[in-house]
């Protein structure tokens, strides 16, 4: 440790000690420990951080580290979030209330518990929930500048995904995985083969109950007592990672179907696919187009639904949907195009359009839809099924090396701020 920060961590240390100092005739007020470009950091903020980050490590049974080591980190951490927060600040971050509602109450889901539950909680502990309100808002402006920064920083090139999916861990990585339910009856390998066959022949019964409709686990859980099942829900697995004897079958199962009783040396199987991710992706695409007329200054809501069934019926009587897409439609992006949005998938549209399109015929023209940006008519002009599981794989390897990416290129932007700021440590 140098001199200037051996200093510093002896006068941040005693600048912490003034809680336990609050009776001393002489009251010690607050000051700066470090200016930050247009800000300051204070003591009594360090204070609180320290305290906080104490009681953290010591809940979850983590040796603490030499005092002025964790001063000095928490400092620096303190240091950078005043770098990113002003960033934020110039540019024009801003997060709402709805949207900070959210974010609480995820938090307080998290800890299984109601907004008001985990308020209390906070409260109960000594600890405000109106600080923890202010420090997820911080954190969520910190997260929305380092995206913006770093995002624009990563590079994924078409080379760099080959030779990912080539790679052991990019194979790994887009393997399908499954969500295998497992039922064991038991029998010892030399049980005779009457023994088998009665049990086989129960088995079966219970098989055909759950080909039948009846949830695979109620069955098992609801069986005589006959006999004794082990097993359970083996979670989401990759095909390298399930039993050999497991990895046989589920490839060849559909989702929801149980496999025929299986012998092994431990006794009688059952697997059920309860699901699977990753495999063969056939997408229901529908080819669609549409006009839509925005509410204005000058066009009410109900003018601008009732011009709206008047281009229907418009079309209706022979003319043109797309002349007059070009014409009237206020969606920029489609408008020149007639109107067409190409291949949609689910999800890609807002639920009022999705629900409009999916009762629509091919060919037909929709009554008016109103969702959040205005009023539309569509006209379903096709639909296919699609096999995206190409595209799928080549999204999860995409998404893995610009996780992999973006670590790196985050502490790279990290160091690069810290340099370039104006940091005065007092």
């Amino acid at each position: 440790m140098t001199i200037k920060s051996a200093l510093l961590a002896a006068g941040l240390a005693a600048t912490l000690l003034l809680g336990s100092q609050v009776q001393a005739q002489t009251q010690i007020l607050d000051q700066v420990v470090a200016i930050v470009d247009d800000d300051v950091i204070m003591a009594s903020e360090l204070r609180e951080r320290v305290a906080a980050i104490t009681q953290s490590l010591q809940s979850r049974g983590v040796e603490l580290p030499p005092e002025d080591v964790l001063i000095r980190e928490t400092l620096d951490r303190l240091i950078l979030e005043s770098i990113q927060l002003q960033l934020g600040n110039r540019v024009g971050a801003r997060i709402s209330d709805a949207q900070l509602n959210q974010a609480m109450e995820r938090v307080a889901a998290q800890n299984r518990m109601s907004l008001a539950e985990f308020s209390a909680a906070l409260e109960q502990q000594g600890q405000s929930y109106a600080a923890m309100r202010e420090q997820v808002r911080r954190e969520m402006i910190i997260q929305r500048v380092q995206a913006g920064n770093v995002n624009q920083r990563i590079q994924i090139s078409e080379q760099e995904v080959r030779n990912f999916l080539a790679s052991p861990e990019g194979q790994k990585l887009t393997q399908p995985e499954y969500r295998i339910l497992h039922a064991l009856l038991p029998l010892p390998e030399d049980a005779p083969g009457s023994e088998v066959e009665a049990a086989r022949t129960y088995l079966n019964g219970l098989l055909r109950r759950i080909r039948a409709g009846e949830p695979f686990d109620q069955v098992i859980s609801s069986n005589d007592g006959r006999y004794a099942f082990s097993g359970g829900d083996l979670g989401w697995r990759k095909l390298e990672d399930l039993p050999s004897l497991f990895s046989d079958v589920a490839p060849s199962l559909e989702v929801g179907a149980t496999s025929d009783p299986i012998r092994s040396p431990s006794g009688l199987h059952l697997i059920n696919l309860a699901d699977m991710q990753g495999g063969e992706q056939m997408v229901n695409q529908t080819r669609v187009r549409h006009i839509l007329i925005q509410p204005s200054e000058i066009m009410t809501e109900e003018q601008a639904e009732a011009r709206a069934r008047e281009l229907r019926n418009r079309i209706l009587e022979g003319e043109d949907f797309a002349e007059l897409a070009r014409q009237y439609s206020k969606d920029i992006g489609s408008a020149a195009e007639g109107g067409d949005l190409g291949w949609t998938t689910p999800g890609q549209m807002v639920p009022e359009f999705e629900a409009a399109m999916a009762d629509t015929a091919v060919g037909e023209i929709s009554e008016p839809v109103k969702s959040q940006f205005g009023w539309h008519i569509l006209e379903v002009m096709e639909r296919r099924e699609q096999d995206m599981t190409a595209q799928a794989i080549r999204n999860r390897a995409t998404e893995a090396l610009h996780q992999r990416k973006y670590e790196e290129e985050l502490d790279a932007w990290l160091r690069k701020i810290r340099d370039e700021a104006f940091v005065d440590i007092k």
